[in-house]
């Protein structure tokens, strides 16, 4: 395993290649972001100049790959409670939000910000640990979730979960009194 500042990778060897697998810092919750396939330091010639044939990449071993680097990801732990505890954080402004103000453009903007960082990270049912934090139904927070799209704080992805915060999500967070805070949530 290698690393860098932003994520770290695991290597492969397959014939005359050395394939790269790369994942973002964090918890690992799926395959890799970016794979890099090249020749390796002692390929024979011959086989390079074939090519990467389809054999190469049908031995690409995925499960093997997302083991390693789940195994590996307990050494950026750290990392992954720091980004938990700034989602949880400000879940919670989220949810003082909500009992300040009903659901109003602050706290619709803030649930959708927070949201969009747990899909980010690749957390599981984000909206039942949302609804967790701010003490409501997950099917709460689904409306809520469906609310913010309606009124235009967040965009939506065609048969997944996540989405993004739009410009008027930008300039509602920005208006926040706690605007430090809710931004490390965007």
């Amino acid at each position: 395993m290698d690393g860098d500042e932003n994520g770290f990778e695991i290597t492969q060897h397959q014939g005359a290649w050395d394939i790269r697998m790369w994942w973002p810092s964090g918890p690992v919750t799926g395959g890799p972001q970016r794979i890099t396939i090249e020749k390796a330091q002692d390929a024979p010639a011959r086989d390079v100049a074939r090519g990467i044939s389809t054999t190469v990449l049908r031995r690409l071993d995925l499960t093997e790959a997302v083991q390693a680097a789940q195994k590996a990801a307990p050494s950026l732990e750290e990392g992954a409670r720091e980004i938990t505890q700034t989602i949880e954080e400000a879940a919670k402004t989220a949810g003082r939000l909500l009992a300040l103000k009903g659901v109003s453009a602050p706290y619709l903007v803030m649930l959708s910000a927070v949201y969009v960082q747990m899909t980010s990270i690749g957390a599981r049912r984000p909206v039942d640990w949302l609804a967790q934090l701010i003490e409501r139904r997950p099917e709460t927070v689904r409306d809520h979730l469906k609310k913010a799209r309606r009124d235009g704080y967040l965009s939506s992805l065609a048969g997944k979960a996540g989405g993004e915060l739009t410009d008027k999500a930008t300039a509602v967070l920005d208006s926040l009194p706690d605007a430090p805070d809710a931004g490390e949530a965007r």
